[in-house]
């Protein structure tokens, strides 16, 4: 089922096809396929595949969309403020849905304003699970929904074999493939169980977790890693759902993890984990740290990474918000070694990590900011990428 959701620039104007002077629209798919890879930033992709049918086309054919995962920032979704925009009309051919639209940012073109339209009834009526491949999951009561955060595009899983006999909450929700992917899946935990579907499959299967429930999955070197209680586990998704505990030493001969709620981050081939601690110093008040897993170990260990040198990562306040990892980002005039955090209040706030903390931390920053990531009911500011920058040469 397809929903009016866009995402546009604030005044919702576009070129016309008919603007198009004679002969551009002709151009060869080829030498339009050597144009893509230089657009600079999110807009720029808006202007090319809105300039007629035959660039939309070539955009996309192009074979490596997935490369701007590499190019440009996360955008960063703040659904919590609302961009003056006109009304879109619906396009499908299902029941019109009230709109709600949502500020977006590209950091590479911070000056353009942005927006996403995210079904009124999906914010206000079902509980966030996750965010995965360009999706948003989203559940309620068992019913499932994934909605692509700028097309709209929704798919509905059957309904998941749900027993309401406690606190209805999603711990985790994720993708293993872009949702148009033959052998993508759908993994949804709450607190008891973690739930797997085949993605156009007709039922779920469950797995009854060993203690508690799933705080993230991750894929990590083509293996899926999910941890549970601070704790690795590799999944296996067939001939049936299995965990099994992965065993890990943690930092400076510690018995258990220091961390209260520790995310996994995959970084420039490293398994990263991260979270913060409460510093006394007069600068940040909050220090991040990252350690790697160092597999060659046996068994593996965690391993302080002093400087991340040319990466940046990037994480939002919902515990359920998939981080992401960038290199070089100073190409956008972002820095390295360092940590973007989405707030609810104020779009980002900028952490050194590791030793850099107290030199890049800004004193005007709102002191009221929490960095403990939480399990909201309300959908909070996270940092995405279109799922058109999961796809290559698919025509998705």
């Amino acid at each position: 089922m397809q929903s009016p959701s866009k995402v546009s620039d604030a005044s919702g104007s576009m070129p016309p096809a008919t603007s198009v002077r004679q002969g551009w629209a002709e151009l060869q798919e080829e030498l339009l396929h050597y144009i893509v890879p230089l657009l600079g930033s999110f807009i720029d992709i808006l202007a090319f595949a809105g300039t007629c049918h035959s660039w939309r086309a070539a955009f996309s054919s192009y074979p490596s969309k997935s490369a701007f995962r590499t190019l440009l920032p996360p955008l960063l979704v703040r659904p919590n403020v609302r961009v003056k925009s006109p009304c879109i009309p619906s396009t499908s051919n299902g029941p019109h849905k009230l709109l709600r639209s949502c500020q977006v940012i590209d950091l590479a073109n911070r000056n353009t304003p942005l927006r996403c339209q995210i079904p009124r009834e999906t914010l206000q009526k079902m509980l966030f699970a996750g965010s995965s491949h360009g999706q948003l999951i989203c559940c309620r009561s068992g019913y499932c929904l994934v909605v692509d955060v700028f097309t709209g595009a929704e798919v509905s899983p059957p309904r998941l074999p749900f027993s309401k006999d406690h606190e209805e909450i999603y711990f985790c929700g994720t993708l293993t493939a872009p949702i148009t992917s033959p052998n993508s899946h759908l993994l949804i935990s709450n607190r008891s169980s973690l739930f797997d579907w085949p993605v156009g499959s007709d039922s779920w299967s469950e797995l009854k977790l060993p203690v508690n429930r799933v705080d993230q999955i991750v894929e990590f070197n083509g293996q899926l890693i999910a941890v549970i209680e601070y704790k690795l586990y590799t999944l296996q998704l067939a001939p049936k759902l299995r965990l099994k505990k992965m065993k890990t030493l943690w930092w400076d001969d510690m018995s258990e993890c220091p961390y209260l709620r520790p995310w996994l981050v995959v970084c420039d081939g490293m398994l990263l984990i991260v979270d913060h601690y409460i510093t006394l110093s007069f600068g940040a008040p909050v220090n991040y740290r990252p350690y790697r897993l160092d597999m060659s170990a046996k068994p593996a260990k965690w391993v302080e990474v002093k400087k991340l040198e040319n990466w940046a990562l990037f994480i939002g306040g919902d515990a359920r918000s998939p981080p992401f990892a960038f290199k070089n980002p100073e190409r956008w005039g972002g820095r390295s070694n360092c940590l973007y955090y989405a707030h609810y209040s104020q779009p980002w706030s900028l952490h050194g990590l590791g030793d850099d903390a107290d030199a890049v931390w800004d004193p005007t920053t709102d002191d009221n900011l929490v960095f403990k990531r939480n399990w909201y009911s309300q959908l909070q500011a996270f940092w995405v990428y279109p799922s058109m920058f999961y796809s290559d040469g698919d025509g998705q």
